[in-house]
């Protein structure tokens, strides 16, 4: 049987109030009696049930961490940074797998049904319309890998991905490649439509460049693979952006089964820097997104939101870089 609070007031010599008071941050309690409750809770074996205080509180110190792609290799690094980061803080994650949901609505409704206190949409694929919909719903939000905006209706902690896509274009020029192409995730994707985007600028101040571009399914490695496999049936280009590791492992997985070299047949570049692009059979040139620091700024902002909940939104976008490897020739 659990030990109660009634038997650490008795062990302690104090009322329930006093052990209540001493486990509930911010109360009143004297030096004295939080000396003598927290010897009787450690020679009970007591642990606070925090479910039961937040209805004192009002806060579950709950955070909602909500994502759609648990199939990508680089969300076990996120969740496993955000689980650790928020729990040092005291607060508890509450992880929701959003993969299958296209209404908002229902999200928030999912989430106010646990009574979170703040919520973090870990997401680079989902509109901004599922981050405002908890705004709207007066739940404290940041959406982490957002899109960028200059006028954001939410906290968003990401990269530029325009800027990512024009960096990709400009290493496949510099490397001399003269045709290149971009092999994205799914279309309908923020991400994927600005790395598409910034790629295509960068491109288009090349006219003597030959340029093409397609989507895979899925930011996945079957769905890369699928593409890449396609893609290879005809003409094709002399190098590839893909639009995430991921993608660009299925596609080097797909060359191999074509009886192509990388980089000798086809150069590629993918995006984030997970910790498998740089497994020996992989060696993958890829753009290093900046995860740890992402999200780190993105609890320090949900945690100042729960404290400042009109806080005005804000963007904060940190710079990614190129880490070459094996997957490009040398240029």
């Amino acid at each position: 049987m659990a030990v109660t609070l009634k038997e650490v007031a008795l062990r302690a010599g104090v009322s329930r109030s006093a052990v209540s008071r001493t486990f509930t941050e911010g109360a009143s309690v004297s030096a004295k009696t939080r000396k003598k409750v927290e010897k009787a809770a450690d020679e009970l074996g007591y642990s606070p049930n925090f479910l039961a205080r937040s209805l004192t509180t009002r806060r579950t110190k709950m955070i909602g961490l909500v994502s759609n792609n648990f199939h990508n290799p680089i969300f076990l690094q996120v969740f496993d940074l955000f689980t650790r980061g928020l729990q040092e803080r005291g607060l508890r994650p509450l992880l929701v797998n959003l993969t299958d949901e296209t209404d908002p609505e229902e999200s928030v409704k999912m989430l106010r049904q646990y009574s979170v206190d703040g919520v973090i949409v870990a997401s680079s694929t989902l509109p901004s319309g599922f981050s405002k919909a908890f705004r709207d719903a007066k739940v404290p939000v940041v959406h982490s890998f957002g899109r960028f905006s200059a006028t954001p209706d939410v906290h968003i902690v990401g990269i530029d991905n325009q800027q990512c896509g024009r960096m990709a274009a400009r290493c496949l020029i510099e490397k001399d490649y003269k045709s290149i192409g971009f092999m994205g995730g799914p279309e309908n994707a923020t991400s994927t439509q600005d790395r598409f985007d910034g790629f295509m600028e960068e491109a288009g101040k090349h006219p003597d460049i030959e340029v093409s571009y397609s989507y895979a399914d899925a930011y996945s490695h079957e769905a890369g693979r699928k593409e890449m496999l396609r893609l290879l049936k005809k003409d094709h280009a002399e190098a590839y952006f893909c639009g995430d590791d991921v993608l660009s492992i299925g596609a080097l997985s797909a060359i191999e089964t074509a009886g192509l070299s990388v980089p000798d047949d086809i150069g590629i570049i993918g995006l984030n820097d997970m910790e498998m692009a740089a497994w020996e059979n992989f060696n993958l040139t890829t753009i290093h997104q900046p995860v740890s620091q992402i999200i780190s700024s993105s609890i320090e902002l949900i945690v100042a939101m729960l404290d400042e909940p009109d806080r005005y939104p804000e963007t904060r976008l940190f710079p990614c870089r190129i880490v070459e490897r094996g997957t490009l020739k040398k240029g």
